[in-house]
């Protein structure tokens, strides 16, 4: 099923470098954190954004995507509740924002 479409499944790297480097790096440590939050975390590598989800239930709990000059994050931590939609600036301080990622990632059983 891996690259139906392209024949071939997009690489970080590829994803990466249609981003401004400001947003490159940005993003780089939001997907470093993502990946360390546990052993079952999924990265699923979209078009324009990617999508972090745990186990192979792929219960996805976080929705990750670059724009110009911020990135922007959707954390849903239940089916039942909406999605939580932030905007994080290049200069914003992530303490908060991991915060969420780890009760979202958390709360998924």
């Amino acid at each position: 099923m891996e690259g139906l479409v392209s024949g071939k499944k997009r690489t970080y790297d590829e994803f990466r470098s249609n981003m401004p480097s400001g947003v490159a790096t940005l993003f780089d440590e939001l997907r470093r954190y993502c990946l360390t939050l546990g052993k079952n975390v999924i990265e699923d590598i979209r078009m324009h954004r990617i999508v972090f989800a745990k186990s192979i239930k792929f219960r996805s709990f976080a929705d990750i995507e670059p724009q110009r000059d911020s990135i922007i994050i959707k954390i849903k931590k239940d089916r039942k509740e909406p999605e939580k939609e932030i905007q994080i600036k290049l200069d914003d301080n992530l303490d908060e924002i991991k915060k969420l990622l780890l009760n979202a990632y958390t709360s998924i059983h």
